[in-house]
């Protein structure tokens, strides 16, 4: 018995997700010359660590084409389950990437603040280049996100989620220019502290998502994923409910119990109308396996105790 509909990773929603991430990084790649280009000219330590910031944007999509090339493989001997997890595996590794840049960051400020020097010469083509920066980061946070949600991919969602701490960077440093330019050069370097802070939040973010698919985290509540089993007729009782995978690809195994007088044809063809209405109900279970049990005594009490111990 078992269930199934096309993975995830089908050929057109890899296509879609490739395109967004060759996209992003051509414009993070933009951003990055930009900001790191006159980082250094005005000796800025907020501008240029801003800089460095972007251009692990775009490895974070290097990394996450990679693994999405990686787990759009088809299912084989070794895998029988498919690739999936390396497309987390990726969301992982960007996560990595967002603590690194906290690091960079972090232990530029604080140099700068053991030695302040002059400061950066701030004028008005800082707030400019800083400015059209932030719009690009903006505009490329908000479709990266709205495309990981349509596509349930977990690369794209984390390198949104990166791409957002470079627009809490940028705004940071932006804070930091109008205080230098008062008269403050102090602020330039505390502000990239604050901007590290606000980075690592993010890759902790990043990194319990992609933890919860690599640890099996139940993805539905069984409770739920019984109650539909119970609707259909001839299904007398449902326990050991078992979900995990990814939040945009559940596998799903229960135990459905049947009157135990019918005959072994009758009762197949019902697990397997549970498994199809399972997939089909759940948009993001990819797989349903139902194991047929007869609905006697020492079933009954098997699914009583559940109930009782709120496993269902």
């Amino acid at each position: 018995m078992g269930y199934s509909k096309p993975h995830a990773h089908s050929a057109d929603r890899t296509r879609a997700v490739r395109r967004v991430l060759w996209w992003v990084l051509a414009l993070n790649v933009a951003v990055a010359a930009a900001k790191l280009g006159y980082g250094m000219l005005i000796d800025s330590i907020s501008v240029t660590a801003d800089g460095f910031h972007s251009l692990f944007d775009g490895t974070s999509n290097i990394i996450g084409l990679i693994g999405l090339g990686l787990a759009a493989r088809p299912a084989d001997k070794s895998h029988p389950y498919g690739h999936g997890k390396y497309e987390t595996f990726a969301s992982a590794a960007i996560g990595a990437l967002l603590l690194f840049a906290a690091w960079r960051v972090g232990s530029s400020a604080v140099a700068r603040l053991q030695d302040p020097g002059s400061g950066p010469a701030v004028d008005a083509v800082s707030f400019v280049v800083m400015l059209l920066t932030l719009v690009v980061n903006l505009v490329v946070t908000t479709a990266e996100r709205r495309a990981g949600e349509r596509l349930g991919s977990e690369i794209l969602r984390a390198d949104a989620s990166h791409t957002a701490s470079d627009v809490l960077v940028t705004l940071g440093v932006i804070g930091g220019l109008v205080a230098v330019r008062l008269g403050v050069p102090v602020a330039d370097p505390i502000l990239a502290l604050l901007v590290a802070g606000f980075i690592v939040v993010t890759a902790f973010r990043v990194l319990a998502s992609a933890g919860g698919s690599l640890a099996d985290t139940a993805r539905l509540d069984p409770a739920e994923v019984s109650a539909l089993a119970c609707s259909l007729e001839g299904v007398l009782g449902c326990h050991d409910v078992r979900t995990r995978g990814s939040e945009s690809e559940v596998y799903v195994d229960m135990h459905v119990q049947v009157d135990p007088g019918i005959p072994v044809a009758a009762g197949h063809a019902i697990a397997e109308r549970v498994e199809k209405a399972v997939v089909e109900g759940f948009p993001a279970v990819v797989d349903a396996i139902a194991h047929l049990e007869p609905f006697d005594e020492y079933q009954q009490r098997k699914t009583a105790e559940q109930e009782r111990s709120g496993l269902l």
